[in-house]
């Protein structure tokens, strides 16, 4: 009678191991929803400081005239009256001829 028992008790502790390991909020799921909280936690804290960064530049937009005049040459190339606008154009890496393109092109006219 003893060894039945026993042999009961065995078999109801292997099977609440296998629940507790392979079953619904098991081990395994747990840890993967550790990880899950993880990442989008992760996100958040990204997405609060690109959100963060958003509300400042609104404020400026909103309060002061420098930051749309700052957009506005910046985007749009846009140049104030009066100002003298200087585009430098470098040349690709590749090129070897050391005479600029203008001084190159005049060269060969007489």
């Amino acid at each position: 009678m003893l060894r039945w028992v026993a042999l009961i008790l065995f078999l109801v502790l292997i099977g609440l191991q296998l629940k507790l390991w392979s079953g619904n909020g098991s081990m395994r799921e747990v840890d993967s929803l550790r990880v899950a909280v993880k990442k989008q936690s992760e996100e958040n804290t990204r997405l609060q400081q690109r959100n963060q960064a958003l509300g400042a530049d609104v404020l400026d937009l909103k309060n002061g005239d420098q930051a749309v005049e700052a957009r506005a040459r910046t985007e749009l190339g846009l140049i104030k009256p009066g100002e003298v606008f200087y585009q430098v154009v470098e040349q690709p890496a590749g090129a070897g001829s050391s005479t600029p393109p203008a001084a190159a092109a005049t060269a060969g006219s007489p």
